[in-house]
């Protein structure tokens, strides 16, 4: 990356993944666990090397085009949710789970969950849920929706150096996403996910009549209450920050 961004020739930078599962992650974990014996000495490398990429990504000089066609969990959050172009299919499924398995969201997933609309960085970080196309969208993980078939032709598009800027090209391949689920949720979330601590957001669930409180109810259930804690602490910590940077930061300590 640092040789393709001194290259003149080189106009923009496109990523995606083989197979079905684009930015799928979760191999870090199962590398880190079998790599538990060394005192976190791996474990440390690993963070800050992918946070360094994390960091490089999200200010690269040139047109950074994420392409994440599949399931992007984690770390791929992390690849594809800081680039300067983010496209979406109606394949894509986008999340932070990390509570699940006792971390917190990361990969600089706090700087994109503090800047959700009100409060659905809460709601996304503490519950893990699923985002497709237009709630990843509306949540600002992501910028334009595609269709997967004409991925390869945008791709083409952009590769042609007689092509239109960027944003051009991308805009003549876009499509309207399906309808968004979070946006008709914003005012409960906000409402129940403004309290000041776990225990209230259980409370204010509980007293609900929402029927998707069943769900969060659960998905809180299946989680690490400290890393619930901690997701809760960082994400309203992360509005005050000024960069992607300073929530890499935050994460790695």
């Amino acid at each position: 990356m640092d040789d393709w961004a001194s290259y003149e020739a080189f106009q923009l930078v496109s990523i995606d993944c083989a197979g079905e599962l684009a930015m799928c992650a979760g191999g870090d974990v199962q590398a880190l666990y079998d790599q538990r014996s060394d005192g976190g000495k791996s474990a440390s490398q690993f963070w800050r090397d992918e946070y360094r990429l994390n960091s490089k990504i999200g200010s690269y000089p040139k047109p950074f085009v994420a392409l994440m066609d599949g399931i992007v969990m984690g770390g791929g959050i992390g690849l594809g949710g800081h680039a300067s172009h983010r496209i979406v299919t109606e394949r894509s499924m986008l999340a932070m789970p990390e509570p699940t398995i006792g971390l917190i969201p990361d990969v600089g997933g706090m700087w994109l969950l503090a800047n959700a609309p009100g409060r659905l960085g809460e709601y996304l970080g503490m519950l893990g849920e699923r985002m497709a196309a237009a709630d990843a969208i509306y949540a600002g993980f992501a910028d334009t929706f595609v269709a997967t078939e004409k991925l390869e032709a945008l791709v083409a598009a952009l590769c042609d150096p007689a092509g239109d800027p960027i944003g051009v090209t991308a805009a003549s391949f876009a499509e309207a996403p399906p309808p968004t689920v979070h946006a008709d949720r914003q005012d409960d979330i906000d409402r129940i996910f403004s309290a000041d601590s776990l225990e209230d957001i259980v409370e204010g669930l509980l007293a609900s009549d929402l029927d998707w409180k069943d769900s969060a109810l659960k998905a809180i259930g299946q989680r690490s209450p400290l890393s619930l804690k901690l997701t809760l602490a960082a994400v309203r910590e992360a509005r005050t920050f000024k960069s992607l940077e300073d929530s890499l930061k935050l994460e790695l300590r």
